[in-house]
């Protein structure tokens, strides 16, 4: 594990578990071992270490290419970030995040893609049904709570607020889920499918 990854990983859940009361639900459905594809609601900016916290292995993860600049593009990178076009997500990422669930890595994906700006649940895109078919990694739903009203889209300041993780149960797809889930359309109801599995918890 890179030292600054183990040191944000320190200090995040430090800082969540004091300021924002962090609750964690469904530990004993968290998987820990092999190629795990996390996928989660997204809310804020917190989420991504709010998901590294669960994990005693390193994740990997998407984040936009515009944060990738001067310091912060070696900070990032430090962090085990992966630089994706938001507007336009190109198949080079989507196939560094396969080969990386491959190789028996975790990979945390956020099927809306950007985050919620009133809080609410959206649509997840063809993207991540694309990545768990082409993978076949074992997908981890994540509900993540509150992140919105202690730091929403457009914020600048943390503000006090209660946090909650629900870890679900695993998702393993079968031969004949993985038939199916081909083409854009395969794909859409496969990441219809992942949304529904974090809809629930």
């Amino acid at each position: 594990m890179k030292f600054l990854y183990w040191l944000a990983w320190i200090t995040f859940g430090a800082a969540f578990r004091s300021f924002l009361g962090l609750r964690i639900d469904g530990r004993e459905h968290l998987v820990t071992e092999g190629p795990v594809l996390v996928a989660a609601n997204h809310q804020s900016f917190l989420d991504p270490p709010l998901i590294g916290c669960l994990y005693d292995m390193p994740l990997f993860y998407l984040a936009r290419k515009t944060l990738f600049s001067g310091f912060t593009n070696w900070l990032y990178r430090q962090w085990n970030a992966l630089p994706v076009d938001q507007d336009k997500p190109d198949m080079a990422s989507l196939k560094s995040i396969i080969r990386l669930l491959k190789a028996g890595h975790g990979v945390v994906i956020f099927p809306e893609g950007a985050r919620t700006l009133d809080g609410s649940l959206g649509e997840a895109a063809p993207g991540i049904g694309l990545v768990a078919a082409k993978s076949g990694a074992v997908i981890q739903p994540v509900r993540i709570r509150g992140a919105f009203e202690a730091l929403p889209r457009g914020a600048s300041w943390l503000r006090l607020a209660r946090v909650s993780v629900c870890i679900g149960p695993a998702i393993r797809l079968t031969p004949d889920d993985l038939t199916h889930a081909s083409g854009r359309e395969g794909y859409a109801l496969l990441a219809k499918r992942i949304m529904s599995a974090i809809a629930a918890l």
